[in-house]
């Protein structure tokens, strides 16, 4: 009886060692179930998975002090202590939002990034520059095929809602570019000066940017400059207008590369083919070459190089709007030089971003008239100037999404101008920037960034502080808004400063709201906008006579003032038809200024108040062949006769409005060595169409000194025609050209 006893005591011992506890909970996030959540004793095999309310449970045989572990990959993984026993162990938990960088929202109001593909609004490559038909290889020209940028044919620069082209600023790797586009004479426009193959990505901001990035009341482009080749290659292109060649050499580490090019291009040919609007007595021509080196550390970082030199010629003759003269011509000559160094390198939690670059640029224009063949008021324009930007950006990440990042930039300018000998001036300024901006991740919901920046220019003896925000918010999985406001100022143009005058800096107040829903193929992006100026600059003539009556405009005083708001629609399509990839964009836009000249608060003449572009490319790897198409439509722009009366006051002469702007393009590139195997070049031939309907479009009118003449201002041809070889040794672009639909 005694050894039963022993027995069902020792039975009974063992069994109970071996008794379930039961373990249940919820978990829950901001007081809402949540399911999928795994839940685990810590080592053991023990747990469950969260039902759709946040419900678990589940038995152990585990006794004794214990973890319990929650995990999800949208939640913060969380840890806790539990003592199993005899009795039921019940645990709540409030799980916390894992932040992830790709899943966070990122603020996009005002701004179309190309750098980040994982963050793009729109995402515009070398290649898309390159197949947008009508862009001609341009980046700013491409830009102008999306919402917010006004195509302004008789002058350069960036015309971004309702600013004019000098209120935008491009940099390069942070720098500031002075004179990005090259010299050229008035009512022409002049090219982009830089290679779209020199940069990998670019974000475009037309309106509430960062503020490491100032002096720009309208917007901004910064560009991302390639790093190291894949490989060592050489490249040749040639067309009836230009001729190109260059090469870049990678290390056998692969830690380095140098590349250089020289291209020559003349319009001669082609002005004896094609039946031009302009009259030009020297054909354009032009010669360029860069130089180019890429060093990556040892320790991570980066270091790159890149200088330029180009030099260009035109003469342009047409006839006179005075009756004493039959003719009127300018002549120019330009050169121009850039270098730009940039370094980049990881110091433990920091990240060091710093830059500097130089630019001379001089632009010599002589203007003459004839009468009977005999040339007569001769008048001579000489421009030369220096330029240095100096940049550092200190960086540190807070988390996965959030930053901090401050610096300073410095720019120096020093311009001289000889106008006939009746102007010669020395204009010398140096602007002194602080900055200091964050990047917050409240969740991958909503993030925000907040920035400052303060400049003090030495020209202008004043300083100002200039406060920038931005707010993202994701409504649901495919749709995010963003909210964006600005502070920002611009000196007063230098080429206005002829003389002592009590000027302030011109200033902008940008207010964005943005909507955006983006999905694998498709992105739609619609945009409204309110700009508010003052202290724009106000001109005067400074007259005089020297043979015939002539006058240059001189800075008057900040009394300016204007307004611009308006709505835009982006839609971006790659999924929906096979192999074609279509972009639509549409700007509304509604602006008057008093600036400059105007009398009265006027719609500026280089602002449309709707404007259309549509782009088409459709890739045929059967017949190796990319056909691209491109079409604009702007309602017509006001022109306006501005003239002083005896008491140098200006007022309206006359004033209308342009014909509407229609421009259909066309281009097809075709690679006959796709698909070849071992192939040791890679081809691409390209025709490409401008304007291929000719439509007659008009950019404005130039008046006589009493108004009763005019003459329009019109593209230098119509419809243009070109076509061109370009290939590359060492470099198998094929992959490229299909996956981005060349």
């Amino acid at each position: 009886m005694k050894t039963k006893l022993l027995f069902l005591t020792t039975f009974l011992s063992f069994a109970l060692s071996f008794a379930q506890t039961k373990i249940s909970g919820k978990v829950t996030y901001r007081n809402k179930g949540v399911g999928e959540v795994n839940v685990t004793l810590k080592d053991t095999y023990d747990g469950a998975t969260t039902d759709a309310n946040g419900n678990f449970s589940f038995e152990t045989s585990e006794k004794g002090n214990k973890s319990l572990t929650f995990t999800h990959p949208k939640y913060i993984d969380v840890e806790k202590p539990v003592v199993i026993e005899s009795q039921e162990v019940s645990v709540n938990t409030e799980l916390k939002e894992q932040i992830n960088e790709i899943d966070a929202v990122v603020v996009s109001a005002g701004s179309i990034e190309a750098s980040d593909r994982k963050r793009a609004t729109a995402l515009l490559t070398p290649i898309d520059i390159y197949t947008t038909a009508g862009a001609d290889g341009q980046i700013s020209s491409a830009l102008t095929y999306l919402p917010g940028v006004q195509k302004v044919g008789e002058t350069e620069g960036l015309f971004i809602r309702g600013g004019t082209g000098t209120e935008s600023k491009i940099f390069m790797d942070g720098s500031l570019i002075n004179n990005y586009f090259s010299n050229s004479v008035p009512g022409i426009a002049g090219r982009d000066r830089f290679n779209t193959s020199l940069f990998k990505g670019n974000v475009f901001s037309s309106g509430g940017y960062s503020a490491l990035y100032g002096q720009a009341l309208s917007g901004a482009l910064m560009l991302e400059s390639v790093d190291l080749p894949d490989q060592s290659s050489y490249d040749l292109g040639f067309s009836p207008i230009f001729l190109n060649a260059g090469f870049q050499k990678l290390s056998d580490n692969k830690n380095s590369s140098f590349g250089a090019t020289l291209g020559y291009s003349n319009l001669k040919l082609m002005q004896e083919v094609f039946n031009f609007n302009t009259n030009f007595s020297e054909a354009p021509q032009g010669l360029n070459a860069d130089f180019n080196f890429r060093i990556k550390t040892k320790s991570g970082g980066f270091f790159k190089y890149y200088g330029m030199y180009d030099s260009n010629r035109m003469g342009v003759k047409v006839p006179s709007l005075e009756p004493e003269n039959d003719f009127s011509s300018v002549n120019l000559k330009g050169k121009n030089t850039y270098h730009n160094v940039s370094f980049k390198q990881k110091f433990g939690k920091y990240l060091l971003n710093a830059g500097t670059s130089y630019s001379f640029n001089r632009s010599d224009l002589d203007f003459s008239t004839q009468k009977n063949d005999l040339e007569t008021g001769n008048t001579k324009l000489l421009s030369d100037g220096n330029y240095i930007n100096f940049k550092a950006v200190l960086e540190r990440k807070i988390n996965k999404i959030s930053a901090l990042r401050g610096g300073f930039e410095l720019n120096s300018t020093s311009e001289k101008l000889n106008f006939n000998d009746f102007v010669d001036k020395h204009y010398k300024d140096l602007i002194s920037s602080a900055f200091v901006e964050t990047d917050l991740g409240f969740s991958n919901q909503l993030s925000a960034k907040i920035g400052v920046r303060a400049e003090h220019s030495s020209y202008l003896g004043k300083s100002n502080i200039a406060p920038r925000f931005a707010l993202a918010y994701r409504l649901a999985k495919d749709w995010t808004t963003s909210f964006a406001y600005g502070l920002f100022y611009q000196n007063p143009e230098s080429r206005y400063i002829n003389g002592p005058a009590n000027m302030d800096f011109q200033q902008s107040q940008h207010y964005i709201f943005q909507i955006q829903r983006a999905t694998d193929g498709r992105s739609l992006r619609l945009e409204a906008f309110y700009k508010k100026y003052d202290d724009l600059l106000k001109v005067r003539n400074l007259s005089y006579v020297d043979g015939q009556n002539q006058y240059v405009q001189t800075a008057d005083n900040n009394n300016g003032y204007g307004y611009a708001k308006g709505v835009e629609l982006f839609w971006r399509d790659k999924k929906t038809f096979e192999n074609i990839d279509y972009w639509i964009s549409y700007s509304f836009l509604d602006s008057k200024r008093d600036f400059m000249n105007y009398p009265v608060s006027l719609k500026p003449n280089f602002a449309s108040e709707h404007t259309i572009s549509a782009v088409a490319k459709r890739f045929v790897p059967k017949w190796k062949t990319g056909f691209n198409l491109s079409y604009t439509y702007a309602k017509g722009r006001p022109y306006y006769d501005i003239a002083a009366n005896a008491e140098s006051q200006y007022y309206v002469r006359k004033e209308g409005s342009l014909r509407d702007y229609n421009a259909l393009n066309f281009s097809v590139n075709y690679l006959p060595n796709l698909g070849k195997k071992d192939a040791k070049a890679f081809t691409v031939l390209v025709l490409s169409v401008s304007n291929i309907l000719g439509s007659k479009n008009v950019y404005g009118y130039n008046f006589s000194m009493d108004g009763a003449r005019n003459l329009a201002v019109v593209p230098p041809v119509n419809t243009f025609v070109f076509v061109g070889a370009f290939i590359s040794f060492g470099v198998d672009k094929t992959q490229d050209a299909i996956n981005n639909n060349l």
